[in-house]
C-alpha cells in the first residue's frame, strides 16, 4: 500500500465538512419539498396524496435518511470530483445518487400502486436533493469553506 495514497487527518476532516454540509444541503431540501407536497401540491394533485406526511416520527425517519444519505453523497462527491472542473463528472455523481435513491424508493413504491406521475416524481425529487447538495458543495469549494481533495 503506498503511504502517499493514504488520506491525512487534514483530508478526512475536509471530506466531514463536505458530508455534513451536503447532510444539511439535502436534509433541508428534503424537509421543504415534502412540507410542499403535503400542504400544497397534494390538494391539487390526487396522486400525490401519497407522499404526505402522516406522523411526526415517520417525517423523521425520512428526514434522518435524507441526512445521512447527503452525507454520503457530500464526501463521495469531494473524492469524486476532485480539483477536476469536468461538468460532466459532477452531474454524474449526483444522478448516480438521485437515481439509486429514486429507483430504489420507485422499486418499494410500484409493488402498490400503478401512477406513473408518482413515480416520476419521487425520482425527480431524489435527484433534486443531491442536486441542491452538489451547488451547496460547489460554492463551499468556490469560497475555501471546504477544500476539494487534490489529485495526486
Amino acid at each position: 500500500m503506498n503511504l502517499s495514497s493514504v488520506p491525512t487527518a487534514a483530508e478526512r476532516i475536509e471530506s466531514v465538512k463536505a458530508g455534513i454540509l451536503a447532510a444539511l444541503s439535502a436534509t433541508l431540501a428534503y424537509g421543504a419539498i415534502a412540507v410542499v407536497n403535503s400542504l400544497i401540491l397534494a390538494e391539487s394533485f390526487e396522486f400525490l396524496q401519497e407522499l404526505q406526511i402522516t406522523t411526526g416520527i415517520n417525517l423523521l425517519i425520512k428526514l434522518a435518511i435524507a441526512c445521512l444519505s447527503g452525507f454520503l453523497f457530500g464526501v463521495t462527491y469531494r473524492y469524486a470530483v476532485r480539483t477536476d472542473p469536468n461538468p460532466h463528472l459532477k452531474t454524474g455523481v449526483v444522478m448516480a445518487f438521485g437515481l439509486v435513491r429514486g429507483l430504489a424508493l420507485v422499486e418499494v413504491k410500484h409493488n402498490g400502486m400503478d401512477s406513473f406521475w408518482l413515480l416520476a416524481v419521487l425520482l425527480v425529487e431524489s435527484i433534486l436533493y443531491f442536486a441542491i447538495a452538489r451547488l451547496a458543495l460547489d460554492s463551499a469549494f468556490h469560497r475555501s469553506w471546504v477544500k476539494p481533495f487534490k489529485s495526486s
